[in-house]
């Protein structure tokens, strides 16, 4: 079977996969998020943290929860790896170092999992289960709340009121991510990966000594890492590792893991607000960038560049023999147009042009169909910009699902839209600008400009996974990717739950004979074009001087 034959039967068994999970996982967590009942190991949580579950929260209310439940994670975290020396289970590990704590601490709570340390050479299992795992599981349902409040913000009128944030954080973990991520933890297990709690020992004799790998309880958190679209890993190899990935099965199962909740939230969405179709049409945009995107990637990949590319079916430099160029291809695609950041292969390998859409994947705000709740709420801002676009079209004010989008509404949405940007496209000028950061680049000219935008853009839009060729683990990237983590996290979360209670106290408009239809192709169309038009227009300067001049010229 040639190579290019394999990659897309992968790619339909993924697709058929996904198509049977929407359905039933979407509605499940559609009367997740709507029942008023509460099982009674969530009550034991509400005690033991002093909320009241039934208390319906305005949005400053819910936005001052978000902040404070992330705030009090990074301190956790942050304490817990300053720590690690003096903890049992450090497997010998001594404590983090400030700046890479932060780093570390901001990455996980922001959901973007970047690592800027060898996973088997520095943390114990203390800091891998108690904190960076349960970081996984809590970090997604803070997304997966934040979405399904600006859904209610669409579905409600006449009120400020978005919900319970305690109620959604909890429900988030115990009904939907535990549940899969346990079943997840089976299958890889099953496949091969590893899950224990022993220490450092030698897996073989080689010249001049031994080679040694420490155990973990790897499945467990490579399922919730994958679910919780939140990347990271047990190991330096990441999902390239046969540790955490160790075959073809995984390694597509682990894909669907990473899509499977950002695509079924489109029919959450659809059931919420009360029309399938609206949720339909989301779906759609999301399917037709995420196929396009795969498509070009496998071109550029698959593409002859030679005849050392065509005996080994493909660029295979930087890629798992496991999985070829079909499996990296795939994986690649989904981790960054999702908020995962896992890899299985090296980006920076990729060739010039494949490295630019991994780049342009996470630019476009990963919303195709992005990290656990976030790329839906990314996907309605860009649906209400396109609502906007439409209405200065045709002269009419702008609606999107009965509800008028003025003044307010458009200045919020292009607030969201903005923040990443400026923090991509500020922190990599200043980088370039100044002369230490540089010499972290492995390469020079337009590769090593890649790396450092790639490097931004994965940690500004709370991605996490790196090129790989820039040596990170310094004083300045540190602190300024922390940074960019958790403005790019939260920031826009302000914008996205301000927008919800100005939705929600908005009288529903009904439909007229001029109202655009926002569950029929046409919109499906217009705004798959809004979303590639505005991060052309916004990063195509930036892209032009890494990755398209390294492609064009290569």
């Amino acid at each position: 079977m040639s190579p290019v034959l394999a990659a897309a039967l992968q790619f339909l068994a993924l697709g058929a996969a996904l198509a049977l999970a929407h359905r039933p996982l979407g509605d499940h967590m559609a009367r997740v998020y709507s029942s008023g009942k509460h099982l009674r190991v969530e009550k034991w949580i509400y005690k033991g943290i002093g909320a009241d579950p039934n208390t319906q929260m305005r949005w400053t209310a819910y936005l001052r929860g978000v902040l404070a439940f992330s705030a009090v994670s990074v301190l956790f975290l942050y304490l817990l790896q300053r720590l690690q020396g003096v903890l049992p289970g450090s497997l010998g590990f001594r404590s983090i170092d400030p700046d890479q704590a932060f780093n570390t601490a901001a990455s996980f709570v922001a959901n973007t999992n970047w690592q800027s340390y060898y996973g088997e050479q520095a943390m114990g299992h203390v800091v891998q289960t108690g904190g960076l795992a349960v970081q996984n599981f809590v970090s997604a349902a803070v997304g997966m709340a934040v979405a399904v409040a600006l859904v209610r913000g669409f579905a409600r009128s006449r009120t400020g009121e978005l919900g319970n944030f305690w109620a959604d954080l909890v429900r988030g973990v115990v009904r939907v991510l535990l549940p899969i991520a346990v079943l997840g933890a089976l299958v890889l297990v099953a496949c091969g990966a590893i899950q224990n709690f022993s220490g450092i020992h030698a897996v073989g004799q080689f010249t001049g000594g031994s080679q040694q790998w420490n155990g973990g309880a790897v499945a467990s958190q490579e399922a919730i890492k994958e679910l919780g679209t939140n990347g990271g890993g047990y190991f330096n190899a990441n999902s390239a590792h046969p540790f955490e990935n160790p075959n073809g099965l995984s390694n597509l199962f682990e894909v669907f893991l990473i899509l499977v909740i950002p695509f079924s939230l489109t029919r959450t969405f659809g059931r919420m607000v009360g029309s399938l179709r609206q949720g339909y049409a989301i779906l759609a945009t999301m399917a037709a960038i995420w196929v396009g995107f795969t498509a070009l990637m496998m071109w550029t990949e698959f593409a002859p560049h030679g005849p050392a590319f065509d005996l080994a079916g493909g660029a295979m430099e930087g890629k798992e023999n496991r999985f070829g160029v079909g499996g990296s291809s795939i994986f690649a695609v989904a981790t960054t147009l999702t908020s995962t950041g896992a890899v299985n292969s090296f980006h920076s390998s990729f060739t010039g042009l494949g490295g630019g859409i991994t780049m342009l994947g996470m630019q476009l705000g990963e919303i195709a169909p992005g990290g656990t709740g976030s790329g839906l709420y990314g996907m309605l801002i860009m649906a209400v910009i396109a609502v906007f676009i439409a209405g200065l079209m045709v002269g009419r004010t702008p609606e999107y699902l009965g509800k008028k989008i003025g003044t307010r509404e458009i200045k919020l949405a292009a607030c969201y839209l903005l923040i990443t940007p400026a923090l991509v496209l500020v922190l990599t000028a200043v980088s370039m600008a100044l002369p230490t950061p540089k010499n972290s680049m492995l390469g020079g000219g337009a590769h090593g400009f890649s790396e450092i935008l790639y490097a931004f853009t994965s940690g500004a839009n709370n991605n996490g996974s790196a090129f790989a060729g820039l040596s990170a683990d310094t004083n300045w990237f540190n602190t300024t990717i922390g940074l960019a983590m958790l403005l790019g996290r939260f920031l826009p979360m302000v914008f996205v739950l301000a927008l919800a209670g100005s939705l929600a106290e908005q009288r529903p408009i009904p439909a007229t004979a001029g109202t655009l239809r926002t569950e029929k192709p046409l919109f499906t169309g217009l705004l798959v074009g809004t979303v590639l038009i505005i991060a052309g227009l916004t990063y195509f300067p930036a892209l032009a001087l890494g990755p398209l001049a390294e492609g064009l010229a290569s």
